[in-house]
């Protein structure tokens, strides 16, 4: 495509995403069949979800109190009167021919999710909607050479489908609100947000237009992108390829699009379906949904604080950095974990450090998350009210006592700290002894600093610590450090 950036900067993509959250309920939307991912191929199935004749679905309670906790989530406004409609189109692993969804009534209205821009900016990203309704089953191409393989676990599993506005107009939009997405419904325990497995799907609508324009151009549907970078990289290209075909006097035409990962390219499926194709109509087999004011409030009041609202805390009243804040609410049970550890610790920025650095590092190094974390908030918080009152040394409670903590979760650090001799010493003679070895190991740096290079007192901190193997008092061991190079 020979489009230079002069040209690209003369056109505005718009971008609107629809998310399927598969929902992390104990059987499926409209029947009791076993909601389980990884499964013997179609063990997880009844009569109703092989759409048998004369089979009646019933709603799964638990999908109608995800979608409230989902729409408290992003301002929106819950419906009181739900309806479901059948949606007909040829399914080929959906076996009774139609999809059970909602139309024209919508659980979940109106609402935002908010991102950060690439500029640092908040950016608020309208929701049309957030709708019910059930997944279909899986088709397999690539274990048979001639033929279509079908496995209909997934047939009927509950989803939520997220609608945007077409609010961003970045491919780094599009990835940053994905993002957000996903550690939404992984806050709200209600969708585990893997992508690799299915469990939340993306599909983007694409168009551009002129800058200055109030025309929309020609829109297509990219499907089924299975990661967050995908998305981006599905997105980026079809931005290039619409703003070619314009530049070269050709048109765009509405069509649903896949996206191939080791091309970077997309290509046609279909053309795009209108909603008249589906021909929508009530369900007849299932009562309306009334939810009532009351069933809202008592969800409201069970939902878990939210990664906005924790980034906000963690910026607004800790006065931690935005990166911080952001790495800090990345998971949601490493926020919890900082919580526990804020109300036993004096500064919040230390505790910050201690969990970017020494946990995340030690989670990292085993491959393992936070919930299997054996170190106790409360553990932890000792070892950091050690090092905040001067007791012990930064280095030595980093190094020494925190593995020792690792192995001994149940032992109270200061005890740890006792048996293993890492009390910090703070005798004046010992920490003499260590400095006039520091000093007698380099004369001539002596000779510097007295000379007027100053900046080379922690040469002899750090001699004193290797000496002291950690345990002298930092504090105290400058102050010494200091008068004995002034002599």
């Amino acid at each position: 495509m020979n489009i230079t950036p002069e040209i690209i900067d003369q056109y505005e993509a718009v971008i609107g995403l629809e998310v399927h959250a598969q929902l992390l309920t104990k059987s499926k939307a409209f029947s009791s069949d076993r909601n389980e991912y990884g499964n013997m191929p179609n063990s997880n199935t009844s009569p109703i979800s092989l759409g048998h004749p004369g089979t009646l679905p019933v709603l799964n309670e638990k999908s109608a109190e995800f979608a409230v906790r989902l729409g408290l989530a992003c301002n929106c406004a819950i419906r009181e009167h739900n309806e479901f409609a059948r949606k007909n189109y040829f399914y080929a692993d959906l076996p009774k021919g139609y999809q059970i969804t909602q139309d024209t009534t919508p659980i979940c209205t109106g609402g935002q999710i908010t991102i950060k821009a690439t500029d640092g900016t908040s950016k608020d990203v309208g929701l049309t909607r957030i709708h019910m309704e059930e997944d279909s089953g899986k088709s397999i191409h690539d274990l048979s050479p001639f033929e279509t393989l079908i496995d209909l676990n997934r047939a009927g599993v509950p989803l939520l489908e997220i609608v945007s506005e077409p609010d961003m107009s970045t491919p780094d939009e599009a990835y940053a609100y994905l993002t957000e997405v996903r550690k939404l419904v992984r806050y709200l325990e209600i969708c585990d947000g893997n992508m690799e497995e299915g469990s939340l799907r993306c599909d983007a609508n694409i168009s551009v237009m002129k800058k200055g324009s109030d025309t929309y151009g020609t829109r297509v549907e990219i499907k089924n992108l299975n990661s967050i970078r995908n998305v981006k990289r599905a997105i980026e290209f079809e931005i290039n390829r619409h703003i070619s075909v314009l530049e070269n006097g050709g048109q765009i035409k509405k069509a649903t699009l896949t996206f191939n990962a080791a091309t970077g390219e997309t290509s046609m499926m279909r053309t795009k379906e209108e909603a008249d194709d589906y021909r929508y109509f009530p369900e007849p087999d299932l009562q309306p949904l009334n939810i009532s004011q009351e069933y809202i409030q008592s969800i409201k009041e069970t939902m878990p604080p939210l990664p906005n609202e924790l980034f906000s805390k963690y910026v607004d009243e800790l006065k931690l950095s935005e990166y911080d804040a952001g790495v800090l609410t990345d998971d949601k049970y490493f926020a919890l974990y900082f919580e526990e550890l804020l109300k036993q610790v004096n500064s919040p920025k230390i505790a910050a450090n201690w969990m970017m650095g020494e946990v995340k590092g030690y989670l990292n190094e085993m491959a393992i998350e936070i919930d299997r974390f054996d170190c106790a908030p409360s553990r932890l918080a000792e070892v950091i009210n050690m090092v905040d009152s001067g007791k012990m040394g930064r280095t030595l409670a980093s190094q020494q006592l925190f593995p020792l903590l690792l192995q001994h979760p149940d032992k109270s650090p200061q005890i740890l700290a006792q048996e293993f001799q890492l009390v910090q010493v703070g005798d004046e003679d010992e920490l003499q002894q260590w400095i006039q070895q520091a000093l007698d190991k380099y004369p001539d740096k002596v000779e510097e600093y007295r000379g007027g290079k100053k900046g080379i007192v922690g040469l002899f901190m750090g001699e004193v610590m290797r000496l002291s193997q950690g345990k002298a008092d930092p504090k105290k061991t400058s102050q010494l450090v200091q008068k004995a190079l002034d002599q």
